[in-house]
């Protein structure tokens, strides 16, 4: 088949690599410049984890990807992802139905290794973290990031290796449908505007092909109104903070983390390029990614500031240097979309990340692919296409509204 995947972040370059590997043509068209500096993947860092509270598709999922994140460290001769560590903390003791005990009951369930909770071995590893602020929690050794921006730089880059054919000036605005099925896309040239972003000339063109994915991420409810009912673009804010102290933040000392993040929402990463990131994985706010409203507000920063006075003190005053909203795809259950379109059915979609997508990169495209091949695979009857989920449905405490 020719295959259009449109979005070349994360989901649609893993797509078109895995599709091309089992023989088909494939176009990944994006408005570009690529990697997208709107796209949620374009960042210093993103989680790599299998720690995913009760439940256990997820963190089978993430053991499968994790070894493959080591393989493209030395396939592409590059630190990709940095296995640091992920450190949980818990202001009080963990307790059955916490996000925290749950993840250490499955990782234990899998005979994955993990670190209880020693205050005072926590203190002297992680010197950063106010002393006396958490009681229990749990280190998992086996975790990371990955420096998201740079994998999808280099993805794309072997995707063009692979001969994918890449339409980087393509701002796809429509689906052309046939009278049995959809013919291909439509786009609209794109060129270099004063900002650097990719300016829409006026005259459509299209692409055809035999199918469609669909892995526009938080732009997907805006491409494909129908699917508004069931998913919708969130922002998040995100802050990257320049160190008094740097020596603090070093990975062997300040690991990624997750700080009472069900009830705070927030997450962070050691140094990198000289930056440390702290991120709120929180319920967001909803919006279009290209919405002038996208910009980290007084009172995320005001909370933010709270947030560093109580649990790391020595980053309470360090200047911000540099803020992003990142943009969610999201879902009425918090799983991934990865399915057909019943009435179109040689369109896929393939979103929904829901801000936990990027460390299952090196999976993802197998998934996208089998469905793209109506092939069986397991983990799509839980990504199916299931409009009847209504909103308001989570599996983590911390995307509760209030």
């Amino acid at each position: 088949m020719t295959v259009i995947v449109v979005g070349a972040g994360i989901n649609g370059v893993t797509a078109a690599i895995e599709l091309k590997n089992r023989g088909h043509n494939v176009v990944l068209a994006d408005p570009g410049p690529l990697p997208h500096p709107l796209a949620a993947s374009t960042d210093i860092s993103k989680a790599v984890r299998a720690a995913y509270g009760p439940d256990e598709d997820y963190t089978a999922l993430a053991e499968r990807s994790i070894p493959i994140w080591r393989e493209w460290n030395k396939k592409f001769g590059i630190e990709l992802y940095h296995e640091t560590g992920v450190l949980f903390l818990c202001q009080q003791p963990m307790r059955p139905g916490d996000f925290e005990y749950e993840s250490a009951r499955v990782l234990k369930q899998h005979g994955h290794p993990f670190e209880p909770f020693n205050r005072e071995e926590f203190h002297r590893r992680f010197p950063a973290f106010a002393s006396h602020r958490f009681r229990d929690g749990f280190f998992d050794p086996t975790a990371g990031f990955a420096e998201s921006g740079r994998v999808v730089a280099i993805l794309i880059e072997y995707a063009k290796s692979l001969v994918v054919e890449l339409q980087e000036d393509a701002k796809v605005t429509a689906l052309d449908d046939g009278e049995n099925c959809v013919r291909g896309v439509v786009f609209h040239p794109a060129d270099g505007g004063a900002t650097g972003l990719r300016q829409s000339k006026s005259i459509p063109e299209k692409i055809r092909g035999d199918a469609v994915v669909i892995a526009a991420g938080a732009w997907t409810p805006y491409l494909l109104p129908s699917t508004r009912a069931f998913l919708r673009a969130t922002g998040h804010p995100v802050f990257h903070l320049k160190p008094w102290a740097p020596d603090l933040f070093a990975p062997e000392r300040f690991p990624f983390f997750g700080a009472d993040i069900s009830t705070t929402g927030f997450y962070g990463f050691p140094l990198n390029q000289g930056i440390v990131k702290i991120a709120k994985h929180g319920a967001g706010r909803e919006m279009s990614p290209d919405s002038p409203e996208r910009v980290v507000t007084a009172d995320e920063h005001n909370e933010l500031r709270a947030f560093l006075k109580t649990t790391i003190p020595s980053l309470a005053d360090a200047p911000v240097v540099y803020t992003r909203v990142c943009m969610y795809c999201d879902t009425n259950d918090g799983d991934f979309w990865i399915a057909p379109d019943p009435e179109r059915p040689n369109v896929v979609v393939a979103t929904g990340d829901c801000g936990h997508g990027f460390k299952l990169a090196p999976v993802l495209g197998e998934i996208i692919a089998d469905a793209v091949e109506c092939k069986p695979n397991p983990f799509l009857k839980k990504f199916r296409w299931r409009p009847e989920v209504k909103s308001g449905i989570t599996k983590e405490a911390a995307r509760f509204e209030g």
